[in-house]
């Protein structure tokens, strides 16, 4: 069983039946026994990271999350999801994450040409660094995924497993050990983003040591 965890902030629906295509059993929860339970997690969001990040903490899910991953589950944020991963951001503000990650989310708008558009929304194609991860083991590099995002991963260049171009290459994907995040949406990117969520429910914890 796999846990989308649910705390408001997440594009809960496309994801849980883009799984539900792959045949997977998922479950929408914010039980902490159900998550507990579950092999695998999904922290999915969209909005603002301060009111995620609040909500995370208030409910204690934010302390579970982090309490799995040191047990060695694997877990996928997807988007804000994968920011919320990060150590913190400067969306409006300074603001802590759950530290699962090193790096710090900061706006494109300071890095991209001024001619771009924020929020880099749209298909861009995943530039692969370092050895291919398993998550992308069905996929080749070059193949487009959907984005849209105005703040991105800095700081985090040990972690990165995959960028996209927009002026510069700007943070796509990140890893650490069981924790790993996209800052596309797999759920939004067609027959890729399928393909990438079908190798996330086929890891083990010892393909990510």
């Amino acid at each position: 069983m796999l846990s989308i965890i649910d705390y408001g902030v997440g594009n809960l629906f496309s994801l849980s039946c883009s799984l539900n295509a792959l045949g997977e059993e998922v479950v929408l929860t914010d039980d902490p026994k159900t998550i507990r339970d579950s092999e695998k997690i999904i922290l999915p969001g969209v909005g603002a990271f301060e009111d995620a990040a609040a909500k995370l903490r208030t409910t204690g899910l934010g302390e579970l999350v982090c309490e799995e991953a040191k047990m060695g589950k694997p877990i996928l944020g997807i988007c804000l999801g994968m920011q919320l991963l990060l150590d913190a951001s400067e969306e409006y503000g300074h603001h802590e994450g759950l530290g699962l990650i090193r790096g710090t989310n900061r706006p494109i708008r300071d890095v991209i040409p001024a001619e771009y558009k924020v929020p880099h929304m749209g298909w861009n194609a995943l530039i692969f660094k370092g050895e291919k991860h398993p998550l992308f083991r069905y996929i080749d590099e070059g193949e487009c995924v959907y984005f849209v995002h105005s703040y991105a991963g800095f700081e985090c260049d040990d972690s990165v497993i995959a960028t996209a171009e927009y002026g510069p290459e700007l943070t796509a994907a990140i890893a650490s050990g069981n924790v790993m995040g996209t800052q596309f949406h797999p759920e939004k990117s067609g027959d890729v983003g399928l393909r990438i969520l079908r190798a996330f429910c086929e890891i083990k914890g010892d393909e990510l040591c």
